[in-house]
């Protein structure tokens, strides 16, 4: 009977998802390829944005968008129609980080269309006022901006950029994703990131949570697998 109530209340969640359609940025990347999969898989209609569409699977459900980040016209064109936009951006090794000019393309094509809900992820780095970091989240966070001092500043720029917006927006803060279908239990904090990593299916989960939850609006919680 569990079973039974299960498979049915899937199948209407997925049937009421229909109807919402999600733009994304980033999905070609590991952690993207897991979130566009997981939106699919529960029914919602989705737009990619890609420079390479050749690295996207050929589906009738995804929609391409050939573009760039960096320019304004594309972001606007995948972002027209759609509900909410997530973005797992990452760093292409060898180009200059992006994240901050990304963001105010973002945030001004969703303005300019009344769309609202924007989730962003993110690393351990980002520093936020409610931030309360244990020894072992500050050790990882140092290490990075002084490895990747360029690539975290442009970061916390992003974050001052959104702050500004009128968005609803969520940014997920992550350590080590680890790319399995495995599931286990997640646990979140606004203050401090008490685990090693997240799965990626975990880590998509969550994020496409974020679509119908007000838990989080414009705040930036760490999120970890127990």
């Amino acid at each position: 009977m569990s079973q039974n109530y299960s498979f049915f209340s899937l199948q209407i969640m997925s049937e009421m998802n229909q109807n919402i359609k999600i733009a994304v940025i980033g999905g070609t990347g590991k952690a993207g390829r897991y979130l566009i999969k997981q939106l699919v898989s529960q029914g919602f209609k989705v737009k990619a944005l890609t420079r390479n569409p050749g690295k996207l699977e050929e589906t009738d459900l995804v929609e391409k968008v050939v573009g760039d980040v960096t320019d304004y016209e594309s972001v606007y064109s995948l972002v027209k129609g759609c509900e909410a936009v997530i973005s797992t951006l990452g760093q292409t090794k060898g180009e200059d980080p992006v994240f901050s000019l990304a963001a105010k393309n973002i945030v001004r094509a969703m303005e300019a269309l009344n769309i609202k809900i924007y989730i962003v992820l993110t690393g351990l780095t980002l520093d936020v006022h409610s931030d309360k970091k244990g020894f072992r989240t500050k050790i990882k966070s140092l290490t990075m901006k002084l490895l990747f001092r360029k690539t975290i500043l442009d970061k916390q720029h992003e974050y001052k950029i959104l702050q500004e917006s009128i968005l609803d927006w969520t940014i997920v803060r992550v350590p080590f994703i680890k790319i399995t279908d495995s599931r286990g239990d997640v646990e979140a904090s606004l203050s401090d990131c008490k685990g090693s990593g997240i799965s990626s299916a975990d880590l998509a989960e969550f994020l496409i949570g974020q679509i119908k939850s007000e838990n989080y609006i414009r705040k930036a919680p760490f999120i970890w697998n127990k």
